[in-house]
């Protein structure tokens, strides 16, 4: 599988907007806290497919905007809504 090219500041930029800590969002994505410090702070970051749609889904944004092929817009911005997970992980 091959890796993709994502902009580390995007990452961190959008969580902190979205209030969304990397612990919390280490249990929605199923990465590790490590794994998202190193994303968050690397000067460029690859990741598969997958981790990066399971990473997208839980900012609620496109994959594209984490690699730079979309541009930021105000609401990538804004708080998240309410995360509807039935699981109990991500409480």
């Amino acid at each position: 599988m091959s890796a993709t090219t994502v902009l580390p500041d995007r990452i961190k930029t959008i969580r902190k907007a979205r209030k969304i800590g990397r612990t919390r969002l280490a249990k929605m994505t199923g990465l590790t806290e490590r794994t998202l410090t190193k994303l968050e702070t690397a000067k460029s970051a690859e990741m598969t497919p997958d981790a990066l749609d399971h990473l997208a889904h839980a900012l609620q944004i496109t994959p594209f905007v984490l690699t730079g092929e979309l541009p930021l817009s105000y609401s990538d911005l804004e708080p998240a809504s309410a995360h509807t997970c039935t699981s109990g992980c991500c409480s």
